[in-house]
């Protein structure tokens, strides 16, 4: 690639315009977790100062439901001693730093993330946006392709520490540009591959790769005086062999334990959660995650060999408890199952290192069903981030499904909810099940328009189940958990109404679609008409109040600032969680209404 080419977005206008959007970002959703107190002005306005006191922040802003800032950032300024200054992100982190809580050996790593998002900020900006009427006749993977900001509460949502510019420009999901797998020859001894009741290894790589290429293959590893039956194959991201494997793990190469067999036939998109592929040459085949040594929000986004073994058993579990349940059923809930699963233990590295080392993460890889099999005649998909777009004429892309419609916005919302909150709600009063549903995990099948159901993924890795009574299979035991009473229903009240439907409603009130108080009256007729619908769980609806007066403010960016490397132990989700005081409950107010 042309190395001036390469960096062409970054102009002085494309910058200015981001650091705008991220710094409104950040000054909304430090000052939603408490981290800064806007100083509310004489005139209305709000003001932060920086940890010395030299530099100023103003702002017009609207304190909304749950404590949600909502910025105007065309008149953010920032000042030193009377004289204006433009807006910097990245400045902005360092001027607050002590008031954020960054570990000084955190900072810079911080700041990378911060300007990597910038980067990417800029890029996006760069290309044509889409209007959201536009995207609400447009395909999946365009709407995919589309999405501008991001996790919604992350300021430093899209780091990507690891990428160069030509990597985002090859595998960046917004660049959508199609991408190869390189596929891997594992030897047994030190491979394992796992899938559901319904499939095995031959089968599977059949279907996935065809009698040519598994016989391009064999020819490969033949020609080596090798036998591919005495090895698995493993899909691998191209940055992932480059950058890791090809150096970190020569010494496998080097005694054929590995064998790279090159890329395959089809091309793939990358998907907003960048180490999982689309398949574009057969859209009914599966997805594909793969091990990225990449550090992005939070996370080094490796995968676990250890941790893969028991994703399909995970999966058959969950679709077998919901095909039995008559509320799920009905509700037309479904998750794509995660099918199959490779990877390869070092062992060197694991006798190094503890379980959750990146080491022991480089080299695994799994495959999850496509919704584009299943989809009925006259329906499209769309990832439920979408719900968050808004164009840059202030237009969102939900109030263009509602126009689209032709229903009421309070008749749309509730379809929206029946698919989406009522089985969550379901799965955890019922089985005290929890999954992670923010809006890229959660596919939405759409009519016309409207919401027909809610499709559920990235399952084995963010499911937990919070009780100890509940048998599970040696293979599943893992997803239980210990969370205490009284952060168990967090998994709603954070991970839906917190991260997701504060958002939501602030969108459709700036619009003028929707007002906040029709918005979260909607919410609590959903969760009420459900629990009539299920008077034997009544005692769990007292033990687990959804209508109470106040619930934990629990924090994701004191999360990433406190650690920016692992945020979580998957093993141990409620032990990490930054809670600071406590937030209105919304639903409150609809108590006891008929």
């Amino acid at each position: 690639m042309n190395p001036t080419a390469a960096v062409a977005h970054l102009t002085p206008g494309n910058w200015a315009e981001a650091n705008r959007f991220l710094v409104r970002k950040a000054l909304a959703e430090f000052a939603h977790e408490r981290l800064i107190t806007p100083e509310r002005l004489p005139d209305g306005r709000y003001r932060v100062r920086s940890d010395d006191g030299t530099v100023e922040y103003r702002f017009a802003a609207d304190v909304l439901t749950l404590e949600h800032w909502r910025i105007d950032p065309a008149g953010i300024t920032r000042r030193r001693d009377g004289a204006e200054l433009p807006l910097d992100a990245i400045d902005l982190c360092v001027e607050l730093r002590r008031t954020l809580g960054i570990r000084d050996d955190m900072l810079p790593v911080y700041l990378e993330e911060i300007t990597n998002t910038l980067a990417g900020l800029a890029y996006k900006l760069s290309r044509p946006r889409r209007t959201a009427a536009e995207l609400a006749d447009a395909d999946f993977q365009a709407i995919e392709s589309a999405m501008f900001e991001g996790h919604p509460c992350f300021v430093a949502n899209s780091g990507r520490v690891g990428y160069g510019i030509d990597d985002h420009h090859r595998y960046a999901p917004e660049a959508a540009a199609p991408v190869r797998l390189i596929w891997l020859a594992a030897h047994r001894d030190h491979a394992t591959f796992t899938c559901c009741a319904d499939t095995d290894y031959d089968r599977f790589m059949r279907e996935e790769l065809g009698e040519e290429v598994l016989g391009r293959f064999a020819a490969t590893m033949a020609g080596q005086g090798l036998d591919l039956a005495d090895y698995l194959l493993i899909p691998v991201h191209p940055w992932q062999w480059w950058n890791k494997i090809s150096v970190t793990y020569a010494a496998e190469i080097a005694e054929r334990r590995l064998v790279c067999l090159g890329p395959g036939d089809d091309e793939y998109l990358p998907q907003q959660a960048v180490r999982t592929f689309f398949n574009r040459s057969a859209p009914t085949k599966h997805y594909v995650k793969t091990a990225l040594s990449v550090l992005n929000m939070g996370f080094m986004r490796g995968l676990s060999a250890a941790y893969m073994a028991g994703t399909p058993a995970i999966n058959d579990w969950l679709a077998n408890l919901i095909a039995g349940d008559d509320v799920l059923r009905a509700t037309r809930m479904r998750i794509i199952r995660e099918r199959a699963a490779a990877g390869y233990r070092n062992r060197h590295y694991e006798a190094a290192t503890d379980r959750t080392s990146p080491y022991r993460k480089m080299l695994a890889a799994l495959w999850r069903e496509s919704p584009v099999a299943t989809l009925e005649p006259g329906r499209r998909l769309a990832t439920m981030a979408a719900l968050l777009y808004v164009d840059h004429e202030g237009r969102s892309f939900t109030g263009a499904l509602i126009e689209r419609s032709g229903l009421t916005p309070e008749v749309w919302l509730r379809r929206y909810l029946d698919a989406y909150l009522t089985p969550l709600l379901h799965c955890f009063y019922a089985y005290d099940l929890a999954f992670m549903p923010h809006g890229e995990n959660v596919i939405l099948v759409l009519n016309d328009g409207v919401v027909e159901r809610a499709i559920f993924k990235d399952i084995a890795e963010e499911i937990v189940l919070m009780n100890e009574e509940t048998e599970l299979p040696p293979e599943v035991e893992r997803i239980r958990a210990h969370v205490p009473e009284h952060m168990k229903l967090l998994s709603i009240f954070t991970d839906v109404f917190d991260c997701f439907f504060r958002f939501l409603s602030a969108i459709l009130a700036t619009e003028g679609v929707m007002d906040e108080e029709t918005f979260w009256r909607t919410v609590a007729e959903c969760a009420a008409d459900y629990q009539r619908s299920v008077p034997h769980l009544a005692e769990r609806f007292k033990r687990y109040d959804l209508f109470a007066e106040r619930f934990a403010l629990s924090c994701l960016n004191r999360l990433q600032l406190r650690n920016n490397r692992q945020m979580v132990d998957l093993a141990d989700p409620a032990a990490a969680l930054q809670l600071v005081g406590e937030l209105e409950n919304p639903l409150a107010r609809f108590a006891g209404r008929p």
